[in-house]
């Protein structure tokens, strides 16, 4: 497991936060406590990536609040609960506002480390994926005005010369353009681009 990944623990039961600290320590996974949602929501700003262990039910501020508040600032960290059993219905809701797991108490060491790697690789997905998204932003970038209205214009499906009309110049040069945006975009074919295009509109 990388360094740079670490699992932040925020529960008020502080024998919970030992008991985690000491088992994932013990495996080596670098872990960082806070003992309430109201603490940890406060170091954002210093936030190291990583994942989330969050207890279910706390006074201040439940795990469910806080998944809400994380994914209202677009915070895609890897959130895993922890729930008494009379709690499932609230690490249900959970689940379906984006955490990535549950785990009754008590809870077995295995199912935590399980856990934890498994949003180790869910961390790792959206690392590329955000990587990806940069270099296709940073591409999407370095187009011309006129590329960036051809492009426009295939996206919405336009053959050449229809573009060619809107934009006032002749098919030969809407093919130089075009040609000019597979280069830029490192697209191998038109669907591509235009799959590529639509993507980047999508995220945003």
């Amino acid at each position: 497991m990388p360094a740079s990944f670490v699992v932040h623990i925020v529960d008020d039961d502080e024998a919970v936060r030992q008991s985690l600290t000491f088992l994932l320590s013990t495996a080596g996974i670098p872990v960082r406590v806070y003992e309430s949602a109201t603490s940890f929501l406060g170091a954002l700003a210093s936030l190291q990536s990583g994942c989330l262990i969050t207890d279910v039910r706390m006074p201040d501020m439940t795990g469910l609040e806080l998944l809400q508040r994380l994914r209202a600032k677009d915070i895609k960290l890897p959130v895993i609960v922890i729930t008494g059993h009379g709690d499932i219905p609230l690490a249900v809701e959970a689940m379906k506002s984006g955490a990535i797991d549950f785990i009754e108490k008590p809870f077995a060491e295995e199912a935590i480390l399980r856990a934890v790697r498994a949003a180790e690789d869910r961390s790792k997905k959206l690392g590329r994926r955000s990587e990806e998204e940069a270099q296709v932003a940073g591409r999407l970038a370095s187009l011309s005005e006129r590329e960036r209205q051809v492009l426009d214009g295939l996206v919405a499906g336009h053959a050449n010369k229809t573009i060619a009309h809107e934009l006032g110049i002749s098919p030969r040069t809407v093919e130089v353009y075009r040609a000019n945006l597979m280069t830029k975009m490192q697209a191998k074919s038109l669907s591509e681009l235009i799959r590529i295009a639509l993507a980047t509109r999508t995220a945003d």
